[in-house]
């Protein structure tokens, strides 16, 4: 398996994460749902001594349950989220539980503790089968993840207002313990299978990265040993499985888990030292915490590439408009030497009627000429305007993705908030109706700070440019911009102090930095107080001209410095806060 794949919580995990809640949540109160995703709730639970937040997630690929940090207040508020907060509103958590080797989990809610549970909420966590739902005392549906139809599952279709029915049992017979090897390997064997599926027919609660686990500490070895088939197998190796199948047991039963991130898989949460005495160490933060990275990384990856393959795929579309135009636009003859044709023949002496309706037809030719000469010319200039928002909007991608001073999930907001810009601006034609109704938080704008120790702001998308250049500014602050090039707007809030000669130096390094341009040595950067910006009429935001201004010369090189150093501060700073 490979550990830079996101591994699916299996039972193993689910019980160790299930043994670690009760301890922090039972008994609790409820206080909050939010929907951050599709098929993902977080829930929030208050004890005597703190809050506890859980994230739900009947996602086919990645359903989980673990604990989390407090997470941001999401935007809006989903219909299934208000239907839980309304039907869980003062209720107390009293029971949570997972029987046996089904992957399916029941939280009971009452008005009180030691009353009777009125409210439940089940998640199941079968893969593409995953769901969730709420019932109510008569364990009737009130409201679930995803309904199932008629013609998705003749067993067991469920939908709002159906009594709630348990899937049906996972194949295969439950793992004792008291089973001889004998009979264990018997059961192995029966059929000449891989052993993988062999133990995957013949046991519940069994998953792929269980048996890579089972099978060795190596990665290699573990894959090699499970796709092995059962009649390949050493009588060594099928005694060293069974002893490790013991302890795995010997775990379960005793529920002492702790988490470790290494070994074939990329993580579990039991070890071959069978040590019933083992602490557990914080199994459902620690899951919760790896799957959100994990699935941040994910997403940022689908944003940024899919971003980037519709703003290449528009500017191929541009610019083979543009070469159509100009190629339409050099092919034009002059209109002016139609016109002398034209006037040609009425000077002649005498000219008949052919030849004056020839002289008509040709000074029609040349005003329509001249008609298409100046429609092509707006043409290409529209193409232009549009070719630099690409060129810049590619710029904007680019610094986001290479950041170092970020993670996933600031970039992951920095890019759907550049994103939505595009929707309004850009990709007009191919905009759908919900994506003009979304909500996307706005991100963080880069500050630096000068030797100085005045404020630089960095534009880093076109919403940003105008925000610091125009609607943020005050009088004093100064704007720094490439000439005649792609680039972030940069601000300099000289309003809030005095600025020396090198912190002048400092803006216009950063401006050539976060160019187009910033593979030249030397940039020519245009200064400028925001005072003498103003918008251009129609364009879209961070679209400005200058009156005045002055040019600097920008060190790219310089401009990288500054920012490493300010990325290295402020990653030093995160660490050392406190956790």
């Amino acid at each position: 398996m490979d550990n830079s794949l996101l591994q699916i919580m299996d039972l193993t995990s689910l019980k160790a994460v299930m043994v670690d809640m009760r301890t922090k949540i039972i008994p609790s109160r409820f206080e909050k749902a939010q929907q951050v995703e599709a098929n993902t709730l977080q829930l929030s639970f208050r004890t005597v001594t703190s809050v506890v937040w859980v994230e739900l997630s009947w996602d086919a690929s990645s359903a989980r349950l673990v604990e989390i940090n407090s997470p941001p207040r999401s935007f809006g508020e989903s219909t299934l989220a208000k239907q839980i907060n309304h039907g869980l509103r003062q209720m107390a958590l009293i029971e949570l539980k997972q029987e046996g080797f089904e992957r399916i989990i029941e939280f009971g809610f009452a008005l009180r503790p030691n009353q009777k549970l009125q409210r439940f909420l089940i998640l199941e966590l079968m893969g593409r089968h995953s769901n969730f739902f709420m019932l109510n005392k008569e364990r009737k549906t009130i409201t679930l993840g995803r309904q199932i139809r008629n013609h998705q599952s003749r067993l067991r279709p469920i939908s709002t207002g159906d009594p709630y029915i348990q899937p049906p049992q996972p194949r295969g017979v439950k793992p004792d313990k008291n089973e001889s090897f004998l009979h264990w390997k018997e059961r192995l064997c029966l059929v000449p299978i891989k052993l993988k599926d062999a133990f995957l027919q013949n046991f519940q609660g069994v998953s792929p990265s269980l048996l890579l686990q089972l099978a060795s500490e190596e990665k290699e070895l573990a894959k090699e040993i499970i796709n092995l088939s059962v009649k390949e197998i050493s009588e060594e190796t099928w005694h060293l499985l069974y002893k490790r199948w013991l302890i795995w047991l010997d775990h379960i039963e005793k529920e002492t888990y702790s988490i470790f991130f290494e070994g074939p898989t990329a993580y579990k949460v039991w070890n071959y030292n069978n040590d019933a005495s083992s602490e557990l160490k914080e199994v459902s933060l620690a899951l919760g915490y790896y799957y959100r990275t994990k699935l941040e990384l994910k997403r940022f990856k689908e944003l940024s590439s899919g971003l980037n393959k519709k703003l290449l795929k528009i500017k191929e579309s541009e610019e083979t408009q543009m070469k159509k135009q100009k190629y339409l636009l050099e092919n034009i003859p002059k209109n002016d030497l139609i016109k002398r044709q034209a006037d040609k023949i009425l000077c002649s002496q005498k000219p008949s009627k052919d030849q004056v309706k020839e002289a008509q037809d040709l000074y029609q030719k040349a005003k329509k000429m001249r008609r298409s000469e100046s429609v092509l010319i707006e043409r290409i200039n529209h193409h232009t305007k549009k070719l630099n928002l690409i060129n810049e909007s590619e710029l904007f991608l680019n610094e986001i993705t290479s950041s170092q001073c970020e993670n996933n999930s600031e970039k992951i907001k920095a890019i759907s908030e550049l994103k939505d810009e595009l929707e309004k601006h850009l990709f007009r034609s191919q905009i759908k109706a919900s994506s003009t109704n979304s909500i996307v938080q706005p991100s963080l704008i880069l500050e630096l700070i000068s030797p100085s120790g005045l404020s630089i702001q960095i534009g880093r998308n076109h919403r940003q440019n105008e925000l610091i250049s125009l609607k943020e500014s005050r009088k004093g602050d100064i704007w720094f911009h490439a000439q005649e090039c792609p680039g972030s707007h940069v601000v300099m809030k000289a309003s809030n102090g005095i600025y020396e000669e090198n912190d002048l130096q400092m803006g216009a390094d950063l401006a050539a930095f976060f160019s187009r341009a910033k593979l030249n040595k030397k940039v020519p950067i245009i200064m400028a107080q925001t005072n003498q910006l103003k918008k251009l009429k129609g364009a879209i935001p961070g679209t400005v001209k200058h009156k005045g201004g002055k040019i600097l010369w920008g060190n790219p090189l310089n401009g990288e410095d500054h920012f490493k150093r300010a990325t290295a501060n402020a990653q030093n700073a995160l660490s050392s806060a406190p956790s």
